[in-house]
């Protein structure tokens, strides 16, 4: 049996006469990496806001296990609510927002000490925190630099190792790769990997939803207020399409030709459509073997150069892209 530590009961949140969530439900389980995908707008902010308790809904709550009693079954009774327990939410959750909470003219260390004073860690304990947060963080030798003369990938790391001060089961990361480069970005998910496998529960955000899709143990799709699918990336990709894609490079890469004999020849391919993305011709198919010998067929006799030939599920992005289109 799954061991939830978060539960999202039947949710209601309005701003004046617009319903942000409508009748959330969201089970979280122990240890994992649950992932919160969305068009923008969609509500992702105010969700993880109301599941730390930042923001009380009109209807519906949020239900979570206290550290001592994860390994125990999810009776009913093991569950307090974020709203009316609030020391408990403040020793179980860490939280980092999209924009860094830190304050500028305050060192790193300067800024886990303070954050350290507030959940009312001793002297020692908040030392050997600071330390061990300042190694896995990757910002220990910037332990003395101001906060306002950080990059933003550094000003990212110390947010977090913030969040982390106090030793939290659950981390609730808000866009926590926005405004970085690709290969901070790539930094940045692996250190996430890397507080996830210390035991801490994570719960995050992101509109990269290609890197997501590695990261996350399972997501959840949330689409006009509603969470309408949990589940492991590959279980919502087979859930919403039966096609494969098959992407294909070739040169001198006369696509359109290509595209014009599949749609004179192509009629028992199941093709449900064809595009040209970043160089590259990408079919969607459900008969992907017929399909890609075909299309190989015709490359041959127009005489194209095979740069490149993959075939797999559509994406995360792509799914989202196909709601986005269907709602």
């Amino acid at each position: 049996m799954s061991n939830d530590v978060i539960k999202v009961i039947n949710v209601t949140k309005r701003f004046g006469k617009k319903t942000v969530l409508d009748d959330v439900n969201l089970d979280i389980m122990s240890g994992e990496i649950f992932g919160i995908i969305g068009m923008s707008g969609s509500g992702k902010t105010t969700l993880l806001n109301t599941i730390i308790g930042f923001l009380q809904p009109e209807g519906g709550d949020v239900m979570f296990k206290l550290e001592h009693l994860l390994s125990f079954s999810n009776d009913e009774r093991q569950f307090r609510s974020v709203f009316s327990s609030e020391n408990d939410v403040k020793k179980s959750f860490g939280f980092a927002a999209q924009t860094p909470s830190i304050y500028a003219k305050l060192t790193c260390f300067e800024n886990m000490e303070y954050f350290g004073h507030l959940y009312n860690l001793s002297h020692d304990v908040r030392r050997t925190n600071i330390e061990i947060l300042l190694k896995l963080m990757g910002i220990h030798d910037s332990k003395h630099v101001q906060a306002i003369n950080l990059s933003g990938g550094m000003l990212k790391r110390l947010d977090i190792a913030c969040a982390l001060i106090h030793d939290p089961k659950i981390l609730i990361l808000d866009e926590p790769t926005a405004d970085l480069d690709p290969l901070l970005r790539k930094q940045m998910w692996k250190l996430i990997k890397q507080i996830n496998e210390k035991g801490t529960t994570i719960i995050l955000s992101s509109h990269f939803l290609d890197e997501l899709e590695l990261l996350c143990d399972r997501v959840g799709i949330l689409l006009n207020g509603h969470i309408i699918m949990a589940g492991t990336p590959d279980q919502i990709k087979c859930h919403f399409t039966n096609d494969q894609e098959i992407k294909l490079e070739t040169t001198p890469g006369k696509y359109k030709e290509i595209i014009e004999k599949l749609n004179h020849t192509g009629k028992n391919l199941s093709i449900s459509s064809m595009d040209v993305v970043d160089n590259k011709l990408v079919i969607y198919t459900s008969a992907p073997e017929r399909s890609l010998h075909q299309v190989l067929h015709i490359v041959e006799e127009m005489d194209e150069i095979l740069l490149d030939v993959t075939v797999e599920k559509p994406s995360l992005q792509e799914v989202l892209e196909k709601l986005k289109l269907e709602k």
